[in-house]
């Protein structure tokens, strides 16, 4: 599910988020371009008015920049001052500098792109989460330049494929490219933020995809287990989730993912669209895809988190849930039963009959629609006009747990088939059968189970890569 919200811009197009989700940190996936930025004057402010004051005169936009969308008031834009008056050093990653400005202009792009409203409680974590990225970012345009000179090959993208990146998303927004960095730059962050950003995506991607995705292989003995482990699973509850994993070695341990877990939690809770919170601080490959996990079984998620989606309701989010590298965040979007269960989906056409109302009425009204039903797609149009007649999906259900009166027809009728009106409290029903499957029958095919253990390889082996990169590294934060 890589669901666009209501007001939300992407400016990391999905071509490149399907494949930097497996390489890259969580901050380096910029995604939905619409949500609130820090307001000047605000007591938050004092950060990110250094990036405002700091941004240099080149980065001016040279369009005035779009209305923000409605769901989204822009923030009032901040004073201009010369580059430098307020900057300095913020952290030290071996002998490169990370100075102020460009933290706050991370933070910046960070909270627009979230979703997430800066408070007092989240702000620490948009700035650990910015400098981590920054961290990261240097790692590895260090690592690149090293590679690029001992082996005479050319890894970092050039000006040109950043141009053309940041077109396409301009594309993607429906806005021009002197647009799109007029919107950006209404809400004080600078071109250059961007590009670095982009920069850092594409070349890593490339080298990850390089060095590793040729030589790894799915062998068929791990696929068969694959295939195995779903069919034993097929019998059980099958859940739809999306997903954010906080990484404990990336942001500084367990007790700061949970944190930051809980934060999140609440955000969302108080509207942040899970999409984009995923797609900024998830590490987990469907971060590119907003968190969407597709349709999981039992044995696939740790048992921490099997534990606690057992309990869950579709629709429900969870609250953190601790594992052993860090902590989960689910949404739980859909909930099917196990394999053997009969599903049917249904529609209907009603008449409400109140207490000690005309149920022969009711009734005429439904037999003279019942024969102008030929099949599920022309229900609708056979109920209207017909006073008092209400048509609709309900949707698909397992037979057993339908209403008695229901579950008769759902077990009689073939698919295509109208029932006889059928009383309820409410009043008389027509009832048509639209489709009949047996639960768990839809699985991921061979290509599908290869792709999915290909990615979580590939996300495996480049987080363990960016660990060995921080580890050997002299970083010094200020």
């Amino acid at each position: 599910m890589a669901d666009r919200m209501p007001g939300e811009m992407r400016p990391t197009r999905e071509k490149i988020s399907s494949m930097k989700s497996l390489v890259t940190g969580p901050a380096a996936r910029s995604a939905a371009l619409a949500a609130a930025l820090i307001a000047a004057g605000s007591p938050l402010a004092a950060l990110a008015q250094q990036a405002t004051a700091a941004r240099p005169a080149q980065q001016q936009p040279a369009a005035p920049a779009p209305a923000a969308p409605a769901q989204t008031p822009p923030a009032p834009a901040a004073p201009e001052a010369p580059r430098g008056l307020s900057e300095s050093v913020a952290a030290v990653v071996n002998d490169d500098i990370i100075s102020t400005y460009d933290l706050a202009q991370r933070m910046r792009l960070l909270i627009a792109t979230s979703g997430v409203q800066p408070t007092e409680q989240t702000l620490p974590q948009f700035q650990r989460e910015a400098l981590v990225s920054l961290v990261d970012e240097h790692l590895q345009f260090q690592e690149l330049r090293r590679v690029e000179k001992e082996q005479k090959i050319e890894i970092v993208a050039t000006d040109e494929e950043v141009d053309e990146e940041i077109a396409a998303m301009a594309r993607e927004n429906n806005m021009s490219r002197e647009q799109f960095l007029g919107f950006l730059g209404s809400r004080g962050i600078g071109v250059d933020t961007l590009r670095q950003q982009i920069r850092a995506q594409m070349s890593w991607t490339r080298w990850i995809r390089g060095r590793y995705g040729s030589r790894l292989r799915i062998g068929d003995d791990q696929i068969a287990a694959a295939q195995a482990r779903l069919s034993a699973a097929a019998a059980k509850p099958q859940y739809q989730i999306s997903e954010v994993l906080i990484d404990a070695n990336r942001v500084g341990g367990m007790q700061q993912a949970m944190q930051g877990a809980q934060q999140l939690v609440a955000q969302m809770q108080q509207g942040a669209p899970f999409p984009a919170v995923a797609r900024q601080f998830s590490a987990l490959p469907t971060a590119a895809a907003g968190g969407d996990a597709g349709w999981i079984s039992q044995g696939e998620m740790p048992a921490e988190v099997e534990q606690v989606l057992e309990g869950m309701r579709p629709g429900q989010l969870s609250q953190p849930i601790p594992v052993k590298d860090g902590v989960y965040i689910l949404y739980l979007r859909d909930k099917r039963a196990g394999g053997g269960a009969t599903l049917v989906n249904l529609k209907q056409v009603a008449v409400a009959v109140p207490q000690g109302g005309d149920e022969a009425a009711a009734r005429a009204k439904l037999e003279a629609i019942r024969p102008k039903i030929t099949n599920c797609e022309t229900l609708e149009q056979a109920a209207q006009g017909v006073e008092g007649a209400v048509a609709g999906d309900l949707g698909e259900a397992e037979v057993a747990d339908l209403a008695p009166q229901f579950r008769e027809a759902a077990e009689r009728l073939q698919v295509g088939q109208v029932s006889e009106p059928i009383r309820t409290g409410a009043g008389l029903h027509l009832v048509a059968v639209c489709g009949r499957r047996t639960a768990g029958e839809a699985q991921m095919d061979r290509e599908q189970i290869e792709n999915r253990l290909f990615s979580q390889q590939l996300s495996m082996i480049a987080r363990r890569y960016m660990r060995d990169l921080r580890n050997s590294a002299t970083i010094e934060t200020r």
